[in-house]
């Protein structure tokens, strides 16, 4: 019927590209339905790929990989994140060692983590892709907080070797922009991606993601 059309549009049935227990929370403040699937593919940057170019392909191929388990009229949603050090992508640590050098090469300052979403209808053959870079500082952390740090095995499955809200090594001194696509899931350019695919609008997402990051967003009204 016309209305159950309507409500559909307005609530459609999500597919996270993703196991990230963290990018499944954040999906979860938008009370939309959704489910999650793995999507295998190679995460090797290409010969001279800048970070942008690099997690936008990324999150293309997430959606192309995982297209088919969306339903007739669903959203399939698909992110990558990267650390950027100017035009280096530091990706997950490939042991101890390099967690140490990437914090040292990190520390005390700023950094960009790269975001790239896709939002895509399978069955309607359309997509909306987002990019949301954020400037990240890193506070003057000392060796030894970095050898603790890398010590409990954290950094070696983070992009860049460290996690912004740990709670001991609490690396970040400031960040300016989106702190959800940091954490994974720049949620207002979901909502505004869903808006331009036609799925109405959900106004409290940007005020839900704000609570339940304590963060005042400098940039969800733009």
């Amino acid at each position: 019927s016309w209305y159950v059309r309507m409500i559909s549009m307005a609530n459609p049935q999500v597919v996270l590209a993703s196991n990230s227990p963290r990018r499944r929370q954040m999906l979860a403040w938008s009370e939309l339905p959704f489910t999650t699937t793995s999507a295998h593919v190679d995460e090797t940057p290409l010969p001279g790929e800048k970070p942008a170019d690099y997690v936008m392909r990324l999150a293309r191929e997430k959606a192309h990989a995982c297209e088919r388990e969306a339903s007739f009229g669903g959203v399939i949603l698909a992110a990558d994140t990267t650390v950027a050090d100017g035009d280096e992508i530091l990706g997950k640590p490939v042991d101890a060692e390099d967690a140490i050098r990437m914090l040292q090469k990190l520390r005390n300052r700023t950094h960009v983590v790269h975001t790239a979403i896709v939002v895509g209808v399978p069955s309607r053959g359309f997509a909306e892709y987002e990019l949301c870079s954020t400037d990240v500082k890193m506070r003057p952390y000392s060796d030894q907080e970095i050898i603790a740090y890398v010590e409990s095995g954290d950094p070696l499955d983070k992009a860049g070797a460290y996690a912004t809200q740990d709670p001991q090594f609490d690396p970040v001194q400031k960040i300016s922009g989106c702190y959800a696509s940091v954490m994974g899931l720049p949620l207002c350019h979901f909502e505004r991606a869903l808006r331009r695919l036609g799925f109405g609008a959900r106004k409290g997402l940007p005020y839900r993601c704000m609570r339940e990051l304590s963060y005042t967003c400098p940039i969800f009204k733009r």
